[in-house]
């Protein structure tokens, strides 16, 4: 398994059991780490990045995981380590900050007044409640944004989908599930779920995989890298970040409709090498190992050690 993906993995369930373990003792830490309203008492700014981290129960965590376990790996393996962790908490930061955008305008909505009234999944309750009582926790939005990338990246993979009977294409996948989001965020108010937090994240992968795929940034950002070219103080942290806005290796290519991309250059990559390695076994078969070319012994070793 990819190591960013590994380590997501980890982190997310260590966190979980934490999460249990202080319960025990009467401490919440999904209280303290979950994402509050803005204007809440409990609200802190670094809880953008540790909301993410944080789950309600063992259904919310394997969930999340599973997906991240079964589309991380894969997008992971496409982008890069660095370029992929920075797909993943970008995208839970714009969740975060869709949800905020969402609860601000229903606190604009019912009203400034303290004594003001909301309908939440356990009834109506007064809006100061609303405010300190309602915290935001998951990986879910940096989930929707890994499945975003498999959908745009891959979105001829077929894939199985319990109940569904028949494979499904990974590109109507994704948008059947931003369709569901959506009406979900339209009619369930007050299910308990941030159904517009799962969108943010898609959008934000979505503008950032556009952004990658054009090639944006290496004009407006390449310049930084050598920057204190004589001196070389911090370069080596600026080539790190900057790289990240760059359209560089691996290249990231988001395919639309019959465009297989990379999908169809890899499946024809590898029947060419399925072709190539015949061909030598067959005059293997023939001559003998001594038979071969250098070259053709380097081929069989290189394509044989994948």
């Amino acid at each position: 398994m990819p190591p960013v993906t590994k380590n997501l993995l980890i982190i997310n369930v260590l966190c979980f059991f934490a999460y249990l373990a202080f319960l025990g003792h009467d401490v919440n830490l999904n209280t303290i780490f979950g994402l509050h309203f803005l204007l809440a008492d409990g609200f802190r700014p670094w809880q953008f990045f540790t909301y993410m981290f944080m789950h309600a129960s063992w259904q919310h965590l394997f969930f999340n995981m599973f997906a991240v376990w079964m589309f991380g790996r894969t997008i992971e393996q496409t982008m890069g380590q660095k370029r992929f962790l920075f797909y993943y908490l970008t995208c839970g930061l714009g969740a975060g900050l869709m949800q905020e955008l969402v609860q601000a305008a229903e606190y604009w909505y019912y009203g400034y007044a303290a004594y003001s009234q909301v309908q939440t999944a356990t009834g109506i309750v007064p809006m100061g409640e609303y405010l300190n009582g309602w915290n935001t926790v998951g990986a879910s939005g940096a989930v929707y944004g890994i499945l975003l990338a498999f959908g745009m990246i891959y979105p001829n993979e077929r894939l199985f989908i319990f109940p569904i009977p028949l494979p499904i294409k990974a590109k109507y996948f994704v948008v059947g599930y931003a369709v569901i989001e959506l009406l979900s965020a339209l009619s369930q108010k007050g299910d308990g779920v941030a159904h517009m937090a799962h969108l943010g994240g898609m959008l934000v992968g979505l503008l950032l995989l556009l952004y990658w795929r054009g090639g944006g940034g290496s004009n407006r950002h390449g310049g930084y890298s050598n920057y204190d070219r004589g001196t070389g103080s911090w370069t080596g942290l600026r080539d790190w970040f900057t790289s990240l806005f760059k359209r560089e290796k691996p290249d990231i290519h988001v395919t639309y409709g019959g465009r297989y991309g990379k999908e169809a250059a890899y499946r024809q990559q590898k029947k060419e090498e399925e072709e190539e390695l015949n061909r030598i076994l067959d005059k293997v078969k023939k001559n003998g190992y001594d038979g071969l070319s250098p070259e053709e012994k380097r081929r069989l070793f290189d394509i044989t050690r994948k």
